[in-house]
């Protein structure tokens, strides 16, 4: 889909191609900008400079005052970094100088933002709105709601752990609303989405020349975040070599960008999250063990979806509500029979498989305003609660069996399936039977132990 930019520069600039990129690029001055800015809508804005007798926060300013929910991103040569840390707080994207950059950090802004607004519809600025990011009354999620509450006014770290989809960010987000630094920037790395070079100058930002193709000064996400919160995502995929520096940032509250000797200060709270576990890999050299007790502080586990059940059909009226709104259609609704479907199911995906077959089931239903269990085609990935219908997988003979043996006999079979498919990966092979890795591991020990006995 294409994405409309308007790109706001000088009628004399050097840059006379659009930004790469799939956008509609609508070139204007700035005058002729901010009006079309009040009469259409745009997906992101890119200034130019530098621009006649207009600054970078003038010009800014002038834009929030007429379309603040559009991310803005600045293209400055001759921004200093202090400006450039000022517009950031502000919520700009600033200071990008070369060309190959902008259609990718354009795309950046735009995810963002759409991200974050998602995330916060519903959610205001009072201390307590952040409760409204949490759907669910089980007893699971006021664990996790009380956990959010106690340290929501405290700068400490918390590492939050839990299975691929059981919405580690948005709880993170939450921690970022319950606190005083809701009023600061916000600002989101996943560490597994780029390499270790690119990822550490993300992170600790560069000077001019300090690698090939450092033609300017860029501040990293850590000096974004100043004041607010940095969730960084996927902690466990980061190479050792960068745990290491960001040990010391947390420990010394302090970082130099690459290139430079100069030490800036830091007022930052960490927030961190995996869907692995942590102790695993200290245990096998991936991970540094004084990292892993630096981020757990405060550990927040999220509950697997399978686990808080009364949960789904608030999260299946959560999810229409916000689908049908989206999408500008008229409100759905589930029937008791889809309701009971969607509760029966174990979910291995999580909340994130949930809203993906609300959102499918809503696409298709058409003019239904009730949308029945056979919406909701969820095949074989995830197998019911209720089995009790299914076949026996095993025939008692007459003469009986061994449980105990015969029940190792069907987990062996199931595990080695698992690995197999997996190619021996654990991790995935513990997510395809919607177990915890550790769950995954003990089981196979206990087997093998048990083996070499009857052996």
């Amino acid at each position: 889909m294409t994405k409309r930019v308007l790109w706001i520069a000088a009628g004399n600039t050097r840059r006379d191609t659009q930004p790469s990129g799939a956008f509609e690029c609508l070139r204007r001055d700035p005058s002729t900008g901010l009006t079309e800015l009040k009469s259409g809508q745009f997906d992101a804005i890119l200034l130019d400079f530098p621009l006649p007798h207009l600054t970078a926060s003038e010009l800014f300013e002038q834009i929030q005052g007429v379309a603040p929910e559009t991310p803005v991103v600045i293209r400055d040569a001759e921004a200093s970094v202090a400006e450039s840390l000022r517009l950031a707080r502000k919520g700009a994207y600033p200071a990008i100088t070369q060309d190959e950059e902008i259609a990718a950090t354009i795309e950046r802004a735009i995810e963002e933002h759409r991200e974050g607004k998602a995330v916060f519809s519903g959610a205001g600025d009072k201390p307590e709105d952040w409760r409204s990011l949490l759907v669910g009354k089980s007893q699971e999620m006021a664990r996790v709601c009380h956990i959010i509450r106690m340290v929501g006014n405290r700068r400490s770290t918390v590492l939050i752990t839990g299975e691929t989809g059981t919405g580690k960010e948005v709880a993170a987000r939450a921690l970022h609303l319950a606190g005083p630094r809701r009023r600061g920037p916000w600002v989101a790395v996943n560490c597994s989405a780029l390499p270790g070079t690119l990822l550490e100058s993300e992170l600790f930002g560069y000077v001019r020349g300090a690698f090939t193709g450092a033609s300017q000064t860029r501040i990293g996400r850590f000096e974004q975040a100043n004041g607010g919160t940095l969730f960084l995502d996927e902690i466990g995929d980061m190479p050792l070599e960068l745990q290491a520096k960001l040990l010391r940032v947390l420990q010394e509250r302090e970082l130099q960008r690459l290139g430079s000797s100069e030490t800036i200060r830091l007022d930052v709270r960490v927030i961190a999250a995996t869907n692995c576990h942590l102790q695993e890999k200290v245990a096998n050299g991936q991970f540094r063990e004084d990292l892993y007790y630096r981020l757990n502080v405060v550990p927040l586990e999220l509950p697997p979806l399978r686990e808080r059940p009364d949960d789904i059909p608030l999260l299946a009226a959560h999810f229409v509500e916000k689908i049908c709104r989206t999408e500008n259609i008229p409100m759905k609704q589930i029937s008791p029979q889809g309701l009971e479907r969607l509760r029966a199911f174990s979910w291995p995906g999580n909340i994130r498989q949930l809203e993906n077959a609300i959102e499918m089931a809503v696409a298709l239903s058409g003019d239904l305003a009730i949308l029945s269990a056979s919406d909701f085609p969820l095949g074989r990935t995830g197998a019911t609660r209720d089995s009790s219908s299914a076949a026996a997988p095993v025939s008692i003979p007459e003469t009986g069996l061994d449980f105990e043996k015969t029940l190792a006999v069907i987990e062996r079979s199931i595990l080695s399936q698992a690995l197999e498919k997996t190619r021996g990966n654990k991790k995935a092979a513990a997510e395809m039977l919607g177990l915890k890795r550790t769950t995954l591991s003990a089981k196979i020990r206990t087997l093998e132990a048990a083996a070499c006995v009857s052996a």
